[in-house]
This record gives C-alpha cells, structure tokens and sequence, in this order.
C-alpha cells in the first residue's frame, strides 16, 4: 500500500528525531575524544569541538603510565570475567531447577526470591554483613554479593520453561538426568538470553564504582571506575602524577600542556572504550535474548 502524505511527513519526523538523538549521545564522546588528543593548555582556551587542535598523546602517555590505573584495571577486568561467568552459571542453575513445576515448595522459594527484588535492608545493614562475612577489602567483594539477580534469575527461568517440554521428555526417556539435559539441551538453546544477561552483567561489573568506593580501603583493590571517580573529584594533578613513567613523560612536556580536564578526559576513554567495543558485536543476542525471555511463558 502506497504511503499517504502525512504518513511520509510522520516517517520524517522520526527520522528527524531519531538522527538527533543518536547525535546528542554520540557527541558527548567525540568531545571528549577531542579534548584528550588536544593539548591542555590549548583546550582550556576552548573551541575545540569535533577533533583536537594541537593534537598529542601526551594525555593518554600520563594516564597509561599511572601504576594505580593499570592496577585497577586488572582489577576491572578480573571481577568482570569471574563476576560474569560466575553469576550466568549460579542463575542459569538456579532458574533450571525452579522451573520444573513438580520441584517441592517451589512457589515458596519463587515467592521469597520476589520480596528480595522488593525489599532491601539498607546500605548499612548490607556492609555491616559484608564486614561479617570478611568480604570487606578484598576482591571477592566485587564478585560474590552479585553472583545471583533475581531478575536475571526470573528472565531465565521463563526463557527455559519457553522450551517445549517434549524435548525434555524425549531426553529423560532416553536416560538422560537433569544435569544432561542442563548442558546439551537447555545451555545451546539458552545462548541468545546467556548472551543478553552475560551483557547485562559484564556491563553492571565494569562501570561499578561504588564497591570500590566504599567496601574497600586499599588503593591496590580499586577498580578503575573508582579510580576515574577519584580523578573527577580531584582538585589537581597529584592523583595521577606519581609513577616514574608520568615523570618522564612530564620531561618531554612542558607542564602548561597538561591540564587536569585533559587528563580527565583520556580517562574517561580509556575506561569507556572497552565496553562500547564490545557491545555491538552482542547487541543482536542482547535484543533477541531480552525479548524472548520476557514474552515467552
């Protein structure tokens, strides 16, 4: 059917609308990007928009050579790999064995897993449990307090009771238990919604600053959005200047080239750019994933 005339100007409109959002998102990084291949002195005078003026790698040379910041990002990288794979294998588990309708006290356990999404006992009470449990500085306070998520744990669950149960069936017949079934019927199929709480995890791990900031006093347990949050807030350069590597690197820049803002900047893509390469190559499992598990019942 041939489009009218209003429906053309509708289509427009949201093209109109759509191209402005995705320069208003899209924007804010290519600043960035320009501030920190741009001198800092240079920059301060402003005008430097879309691409650097006086372009160096001197910004990015002082935070790459920062010990703290390589440091924090082991740390980042560890509790995301081991936060990710630990938490896709505890909710898959969990979901998979809540879904069998003859499982005993079954509604009990759903129910109770629901008033955790409800209900909270306050940030107080949670690191006062931490403390007790002796997960306060140390690295596994990244990694076993979000082990499970309930929501994640929901998602999954109507994602596998989605699979017809003729599957299932056939498999028991033919001697298989319920681990079998687990690894060779529920787990290939499961890839698309894996894929999708694997994004939504790895994510949620690697853009986490609060656990640093607040469960952990040593500066060689920080992750490093903690780090970057540490550097915003900072009044100068100190924070970041204390490495032999910075110090050379000071000597083959004149100090008026480095302003706090740069450094900030190439910070900030140092720590976001990883996660946005990653992201589209899982966006199509991250839709289709969400989707089908939030419909399927």
């Amino acid at each position: 059917m041939k489009a009218t005339a209003l429906e053309r100007i509708g289509q427009g409109i949201i093209v109109i609308l759509l191209l402005l959002m995705c320069v208003s998102i899209i924007y804010p990084f290519v600043y960035m990007l320009a501030i920190s291949l741009n001198t800092g002195a240079d920059a301060a005078k402003g005008g430097v928009y879309l691409w650097p003026r006086s372009f160096t790698w001197i910004n990015y040379e002082i935070v790459l050579g920062n010990q703290v910041i390589r440091h924090a990002y082991l740390i980042t990288i560890a509790r995301t790999v081991v936060g990710t794979i630990g938490g896709l294998a505890i909710t898959l588990a969990a979901a998979y064995g809540l879904s069998y309708k003859r499982l005993p006290f079954r509604n009990g356990i759903l129910t109770y897993i629901l008033l955790t999404m409800l209900f909270s006992g306050g940030l107080i009470p949670f690191y006062i449990q931490l403390f007790k449990l002796g997960l306060t500085n140390t690295f596994w306070v990244y990694v076993i307090p979000g082990l499970f998520s309930a929501w994640n744990m929901f998602v999954m669950q109507k994602f596998i009771q989605g699979i017809p149960e003729a599957l299932f069936e056939s498999a028991e017949l033919d001697g298989a238990g319920p681990v079998r079934i687990l690894i060779q019927i529920v787990v290939p199929l499961s890839k698309p919604m894996l894929a999708a709480l694997g994004l939504f995890t790895a994510v949620g791990h690697w853009n986490d600053w609060f656990s640093g900031a607040f469960y952990v006093t040593s500066q060689n347990l920080i992750p490093v959005q903690t780090f970057l949050q540490q550097l915003l807030t900072a009044q100068d350069l100190s924070a970041i200047m204390s490495s032999n590597q910075n110090q050379e690197a000071l000597a083959r820049s004149s100090m008026d080239n480095i302003t706090l803002m740069s450094v900030k900047m190439a910070t900030v893509m140092i720590s976001a750019l990883p996660i946005l390469a990653i992201y589209p190559f899982l966006q199509k499992y991250f839709a289709k994933g969400v989707l089908i598990g939030s419909v399927k019942g």
